[in-house]
């Protein structure tokens, strides 16, 4: 089977063939300097004309005549997309690859792609900072227990300002508050995980460190890790089963999945 993982963010695209450790990637735009079109906000499919034509740039830059047809694409969406927001994502993409496409939410992706054990049932609490949204979640037993979102609209979260900074740190403690009391000291324990450029953030570590009392660890290669879960997560696809594994119950979702229509 020849697969691709696409993790089609608000600033960079970048996808992954299967058998390949090469990632590739591009901005999330196509046109002519001054008449760029970025038509990804917020981690959601925002023109969709657009969206298709970044994609098949993208595409063409990964696949080439070498390799055989593609068959399946892997795709990250953020947890906060609604239902509407995934169809329009799925339009775009199986419009673009003409192949069968499949969703999974991006911040378990990214837990896969830091080598988390996603199938643990401690709560393990993550958060995606991307350049449009900023997503924490709590996982256990290979699913998302818990999640919240904020839009972040900064290009770069490496210079988050202090006020993204602030409704970040504001909402991942809102998220900790949430988690079931008899959980929640097992969570604190074992930290907080950070992927996305926000990882590269070395102010907002510290403010999420000093203000939730927690160890807070960045990832390592923190803006590869959802395009890498994503390529793990490819051999599970095709052998999928209902119930089998955390793995395959991440990709599972008849809400998400190519089945729909």
């Amino acid at each position: 089977m020849t697969a691709l993982a696409l993790d089609l963010g608000t600033a960079r695209t970048r996808l992954l063939l299967s058998g390949s450790t090469a990632i590739k990637e591009r901005p999330s735009a196509f046109g002519e300097p001054g008449t760029r079109r970025w038509p990804v906000r917020h981690g959601m499919v925002a023109d969709m004309p657009s969206c298709v034509r970044l994609v098949r740039a993208a595409l063409s830059d990964a696949v080439t005549g070498q390799h055989p047809p593609l068959e399946r694409v892997l795709l990250g969406v953020p947890v906060a997309a609604s239902r509407l927001d995934r169809r329009a994502a799925y339009a775009a993409v199986s419009s673009a690859a003409r192949c069968r496409v499949t969703i999974v939410e991006e911040p378990l992706a990214a837990a896969v792609g830091c080598g988390v054990d996603i199938a643990d049932p401690r709560p393990r609490i993550l958060l995606d900072a991307g350049a449009g949204i900023a997503e924490a979640v709590v996982i256990r037993a290979g699913e998302i227990a818990d999640a919240g979102a904020v839009q972040v609209d900064v290009g770069d979260l490496a210079g988050c300002p202090a006020h993204a900074r602030e409704r970040i740190v504001a909402m991942v403690a809102d998220l900790i508050a949430r988690i079931p009391a008899a959980l929640r000291a097992t969570a604190r324990r074992q930290g907080l995980l950070i992927t996305g450029g926000g990882a590269r953030d070395p102010e907002l570590a510290r403010k999420l460190c000093a203000e939730l009392r927690i160890t807070v660890s960045p990832a390592p290669d923190p803006v590869n890790a959802t395009v890498r879960g994503l390529a793990c997560l490819l051999p599970t696809v095709e052998h999928r089963t209902s119930g089998t594994s955390a793995m395959t119950n991440a990709i599972g979702r008849k809400d998400v999945d190519d089945d729909h229509q």
